[in-house]
């Protein structure tokens, strides 16, 4: 035994290396919403473990084997510190795609927070962590390891020996069925990390970036929302109320029984009330010839055709029109969250969140940063190419955007940013988004009118653009905020100084105080934008809707094992990925203040904006072409994640989990309930996927180039 350990020191050295670092890795994670397998984790570590041995005793010379293996234990470090300070930074791992190509705008816009990340006691605690099996076996281990190499019959039984411990992994993965689905069929990286360990996911992801997944053609249409908006139901409590008044049902005959009075009494009434409009409830589809599209098309343009013309479309409405021809501003709003709003301390938000169309269970799911929750709002799918997803529609044909679509209704549009037009390659991608006079962020114009600090201030942005557009009408207005960005301290953030006595006395810590005091410049930018609308006697004419781009990740970027801040602000525990990314859509105009709020208490999130609007502004639009749905319609509601989460209203489906939690004690689950909407969001996914990657909207509509 002595001499087995003393002939294979580096084998264990090796194994214990990875394994060391995968459990110090999800010691640092733990406290997020990531829950995984300790069993898949430690198979898979041990076949890393395997090829470091056999790479570092490929040689015959021990001095060369030597330095291999420091080479390889120091790199092995590398991907963990990377993935760490990834989720110090923004509290989810981001994939592959995202993590290098975003790399440059990181080091360029967030140089600062990712330095005093790493110099931080948490920082170098988790480096020296990660370097600690490389500084050992400097120290230590080379004492005992003689260096030598392995013989042809020691290596076969090492890579027996992990394929065994590999097959062992994809059996256990076969029985449990949820994990399988994670590792194949639901491949999401942070779900795969988690499960597997970080060299699993990255490897993985490496895999998928090539791939594009198979399209699983769902012909079940959509069907009947199980909820309704209250004011559907408000409706139906009137018509049965009415009916229990008058002893009958709509559409019953009274025949002989009615006597001659009431019949007197039905005919003034005739004479007297107007008759109720009749309400236009077409699909809200177009004249798609398909089969002329499919005429010499690709195969997999084909098969999205096929998907989209089996679906049923979602039915005009009586809020079909309700904003036609109408302004639009639309804000995508850095860091926002529902708990913001309040009547004292927010009062326009809080005035435009409950004086408009109430949205009451919202969402937008977190995947890839602003630029992902930018996609999201804006091409209405979730960003499935992570944070490249933004960047790859910049030579797309770009038509199913608000901005296109109000274009082509006359519209005069623009898009804004109050940071570096620049980052994210939005100097790229935002003049392609069908906005008419382009795009303005700070370095093409946005200097003119907003101050260099920061965060820059979302007031002056407002201040400075609105005046060249007001008189435009109608206009088509689109804004990225950036005053309620990280850091949350008083002397780091130029707006959370700015608004510190307005929040001083609230009970929060003073990093969930900085955090509201940041979002306060974005009420006092509505503010000023609210009532130089009143002023010009257009707010009924104008629409504003307000989106996140994603939970306030930089609450908890100092804190390595929780949502410590992020808890505090939501005022409960956070424990999976909808209660991390619950927000509030807000969607107000002036002219709906007169009547009764129209309450949306379905689930709904960011991809649902875009076909929303189009609705309610009476664009002429194909609704089977966008996977979110008019939440007015009576389609049926389903949020989803990139990992395969979802929920309806009969309840949330945790998919690494493969548990489905009921919405109450009392709903009953119809029969195939759950595999139904497993498979409509892989379908959705993977349409997402494939409108993206195929530049599908080019092939749907090659006369709108």
């Amino acid at each position: 035994m002595k001499k087995f350990l003393k002939d294979h020191i580096f084998l264990i050295f090796a194994f214990v290396t990875v394994l060391f670092q995968e459990v110090v890795f999800h010691a640092t994670i733990k406290g997020s919403t990531i829950k995984g397998s300790w069993f898949t984790m430690l198979l898979f570590s041990m076949v890393y473990g395997g090829v470091i041995y056999l790479l570092g005793t490929i040689t015959k010379s021990a001095k060369a084997n030597r330095v291999i293996r420091g080479t390889l234990l120091c790199l092995s470090a590398i991907p963990f510190i990377i993935w760490n300070f990834i989720f110090a930074k923004f509290r989810i791992l981001y994939d592959v795609s995202t993590t290098f190509g975003g790399a440059s705008d990181a080091m360029g816009g967030f140089a600062g927070d990712i330095f005093r990340l790493i110099f931080s006691v948490n920082g170098m605690l988790h480096i020296i962590l990660f370097f600690l099996p490389f500084l050992l076996y400097l120290i230590v281990g080379r004492r005992f390891d003689d260096g030598s190499g392995s013989c042809a019959k020691e290596r076969l039984a090492i890579l027996g020996t992990g394929c065994a411990l590999w097959v062992a992994a994809l059996l256990f993965m076969k029985v449990n069925v949820p994990l399988g689905q994670v590792y194949a069929g639901e491949y999401q990286f942070e779900n795969a990390v988690s499960n597997f360990g970080l060299y699993t996911g990255v490897r993985l992801d490496i895999k998928h970036l090539g791939e594009d997944d198979s399209l699983l053609v769902d012909n079940s249409g959509l069907v009947t929302a199980m909820g309704t908006t209250d004011v559907e139901t408000e409706h139906t409590q009137a018509v049965e109320s009415k009916e229990a008044e008058t002893g009958m049902t709509e559409g019953s005959d009274r025949g002989d029984e009615a006597d001659e009075a009431t019949e007197q009494e039905t005919e003034t009434l005739e004479e007297t009330e107007e008759p109720e409009p009749v309400i236009d409830t077409s699909p809200n589809e177009l004249d798609i010839d398909f089969d002329a599209l499919e005429d010499g098309a690709s195969k997999d343009l084909v098969e999205v055709d096929e998907y989209v013309r089996a679906l049923t479309p979602t039915n005009k409405n009586e809020y079909t029109g309700l904003f036609k021809g109408k302004n639009l501003i639309f804000i995508t709003a850095e860091a926002f969250s529902a708990e913001v709003i309040d009547e004292n301390i927010t009062p326009t938000l809080y005035r435009l969140a409950t004086r408009g169309i109430n949205f009451t269970d919202y969402y937008q799911p977190a995947s890839a940063g602003t630029t992902g929750g930018e996609y999201a709002n804006i091409m209405g799918m979730l960003p499935t190419a992570g944070g490249k997803s933004m960047k790859n529609t910049k030579n797309n044909h770009n038509y199913m955007t608000i901005g296109s679509l109000l274009n082509d209704e006359g519209y005069y549009g623009k898009a804004y940013h109050n940071n570096s037009y620049k980052y994210y390659d939005r100097h790229k991608t935002h003049i392609n988004l069908g906005y008419s006079d382009g795009y303005m962020g700070y370095g093409n114009g946005m200097e003119e009118f907003v101050k260099k600090q920061w965060p820059e201030s979302d007031l002056e942005m407002m201040q400075g653009t609105l005046p060249t557009y007001i008189d435009k009408q109608p206009f088509n207005i689109y804004y990225m905020s950036v005053s309620g960005h990280s850091d949350y301290a008083k002397d780091l953030n130029a707006m959370s100084k700015k608004h510190w006595d307005e929040v001083q006395d609230l009970d929060y810590s003073d990093t969930v105080k900085a955090y509201i005091a940041a979002q306060l410049e974005l009420e006092a930018a509505l503010t000023y934008l609210v009532d130089e609308l009143e002023k010009a006697g257009i707010a009924d004419d104008t629409v504003i809707c307000i989106s996140a781009d994603h939970f306030p990740y930089g609450l908890d970027q100092n804190e390595s094992d929780s949502y410590e801040y992020l808890s505090e602000l939501y005022g409960y525990e956070i424990t999976n990925n909808f209660e991390r990314d619950h927000n509030r859509l807000i969607l107000w105009s002036g002219c709906l203040e007169a009547r009764e709020p129209i309450v949306v208490s379905s689930p709904t999130f960011s991809p649902d904006i875009l076909p929303t609007l189009c609705n309610l502004f009476g664009i002429a639009y194909d609704s089977r072409l966008l996977p979110g749905r008019d939440v007015l319609s009576d389609a049926e509601a389903i949020v989803y994640d990139l990992s395969y989460n979802w929920k309806t209203d009969y309840g949330t489906y945790l998919a690494s989990k493969g548990k489905f939690i009921p919405a109450g004690d009392d709903i009953e689950i119809p029969d195939g309930y759950i595999d139904r909407i497993k498979k409509i969001v892989k379908s959705k996914i993977s349409y997402s996927k494939k409108v993206l990657n195929l530049d599908y909207y080019a092939h749907v509509f090659p006369d709108k180039e």
